[in-house]
């Protein structure tokens, strides 16, 4: 199975703590539907702080439904604006993982 890696890029009014904050509490909320267990097996994420993006590895359905979800709270927070958003066929460079 090819690997599905969203990739948002923030722009710099984006206050890269709060991302880390909503990347967290999108993967409570993904945990919430599927289990911690499935969550951890199933999807993994990272942020760049200094390359200013997260990466969601979309593979599976979970990652689909914390990449939909953290993409929604980001759009809540700071508007639709705010980011961009691709589909990758596999994860760029990342200082910190997570999940």
């Amino acid at each position: 199975m090819q690997n599905s890696i969203y990739r948002f890029k923030f722009n710099s009014g984006v206050d890269l703590e709060e991302i880390d904050s909503i990347l967290l509490f999108a993967t409570m909320l993904s945990e919430s539907i599927h289990s911690e267990a499935q969550v951890r097996l199933d999807t993994s994420w990272s942020l760049d702080v200094s390359n200013r993006m997260c990466e969601v590895n979309a593979t599976a359905r979970v990652g689909r439904d914390l990449a939909r979800m953290f993409s929604e709270l980001v759009t809540l927070e700071f508007g639709d604006r705010s980011f961009e958003v691709e589909r990758v066929a596999a994860p760029g460079p990342v200082d910190a993982c997570g999940s």
